[in-house]
């Protein structure tokens, strides 16, 4: 049996923050302890309750220990086309994304990318994220592989796309299906791995490729399903002409049964009202993506309308059109695109978007984006005085929500002073750093 405590300020959420001064939304320990065993959570409790045992700690005062972030959606396998210049997505597709995808064919090259992605997260204080893999098996064998080496919760899929695309990236309806199912029954369930079957968007795929992937879904129904929705008006107008006969772009994958409480609809900007409501009556999610939305210049996320509505929502980087790898840097700009909307986003609404409130899209909220008994011990622990322009800043912060608006405003990687992974610290591990124990 592996015992691990760790000492410092505790902070998790029981439900969605309403306002700023909602204090039952969350649990927190000025001075706290979480207990872990074999990975897991067992105990989390004031210090003063600890401290008479006499056990060995390891103290991250004055540092704020929180769940391990959760990214919603990304794509791995574009992790070295960051920062590609381009003017709409249509266009960043075809000069970049395809062409930098077509590498996963290479013998090795998924391993070295999958290896560095990881490390990426983890500097990042992501523990949990929702991954596109590219058309070739042998890409979601390498984000597996290096997910399990590092005992990481991870979903992720291969990408389906049998036309619009360049023919070395091209799969068909048959060989999107089979290829599918054979990586379904190699990885999910397996270590802590959970399938996403990945039509990438209607643009991409043919009817007959759209039923492979209902089959799919019919046949796994304990899988998750990923796709692209409404990020720009140049897409939806291309999916309506390829699928005439469907009443909107969501209605495509209405048409297909693609739609339910596992379904993650990357983007989700430009809705109607029919839509949305067939979001809200199937429990799919939409997926906020601000840093590529703004870069890409897609449009803004409508959150309160969904959040009315009673659609779900999940929040993500989507690298590589988005810009960072930090849930921080993403929440910072999700914030900006909400002040544009005239919809005010308190900083404990977003800290609880980035871990129950993820972990509660995807279901998994029994599991993760908690610091709590029986829960993964996929933690972070955050410094809100990393650099010297946020130590200035914290002179003068008087409470916990001023704390966590500067983590969200001028954090980033540095910010991070340690991740555990099931229990394991893996950020020291990166730079061979490892802070003393009491």
């Amino acid at each position: 049996m592996s015992q691990t405590i760790l000492r410092g300020r505790v902070l998790s959420f029981v439900s969605e923050p309403q306002a700023i001064d909602d204090t039952a939304s969350y649990s927190y320990l000025q001075d706290g302890a979480v207990v872990i065993v074999d990975g897991k959570i067992v105990a989390v409790e004031p210090w003063s309750a600890i401290a008479p045992l006499g056990a060995d700690y390891i103290d991250h005062r004055p540092h704020l220990i929180m769940p391990g972030f959760i990214d919603m959606h990304l794509h791995y396998v574009q992790s070295q086309m960051i920062a590609s210049y381009a003017g709409s997505l249509l266009e960043w597709l075809n000069t970049y994304t395809f062409h930098e995808e077509q590498k996963f064919s290479q013998q090795g090259h998924a391993d070295a990318v999958a290896s560095a992605f990881y490390d990426e997260l983890i500097r990042n204080g992501t523990t949990t994220a929702v991954a596109y893999c590219s058309s070739h098996p042998r890409s979601v064998d390498a984000y597996f592989a290096e997910a399990e080496k590092r005992n990481m919760l991870m979903l992720g899929g291969k990408v389906m796309m049998d036309r619009n695309a360049p023919e070395a990236l091209c799969d068909t309806a048959q060989s999107g299906y089979d290829d599918t199912k054979m990586l379904i029954e190699r990885w999910h369930g397996r270590s802590r791995a959970l399938y996403a079957i990945s039509p990438r968007f209607a643009i991409t795929s043919t009817p007959g490729q759209m039923e492979a992937a209902q089959a799919l879904v019919r046949e796994h129904p304990q899988c998750y399903v990923q796709t692209h929705l409404s990020e720009n008006d140049g897409e939806i107008s291309l999916s309506m002409e390829l699928y005439p006969n469907s009443p909107d772009y969501t209605g495509i994958y209405e048409d297909y049964g693609l739609l339910g409480p596992k379904t993650l609809l990357g983007h989700s900007i430009h809705l109607n009202h029919r839509e949305t409501q067939v979001l809200a009556e199937t429990g799919s999610v939409a997926v906020f993506c601000p840093t590529s939305n703004l870069f890409l210049g897609s449009g803004l996320f409508d959150r309160e309308r969904f959040a009315k509505a009673g659609v779900r929502i999940g929040i993500a980087t989507d690298i590589g059109g988005g810009t960072s790898y930090s849930m921080l840097r993403t929440l910072d700009e999700g914030y900006k695109i909400l002040q544009l909307r005239g919809q005010r986003l308190n900083p404990f609404a977003s800290f609880y978007m980035a871990t129950l409130g993820n972990a509660r899209a995807l279901s998994l909220e029994g599991t993760i984006g908690a610091v709590a008994p029986g829960h993964a011990a996929d933690l972070v622990v955050l410094n809100a005085a990393a650099t010297s322009a946020m130590a200035l800043r914290m002179q003068t912060v008087t409470s916990l929500a001023e704390e966590l608006f500067l983590l969200q405003t001028l954090g980033d990687d540095r910010s991070i002073a340690e991740v555990y992974v099931a229990g394991a610290r893996a950020k020291s591990v990166l730079s061979g750093f490892s802070a003393p124990s009491s």
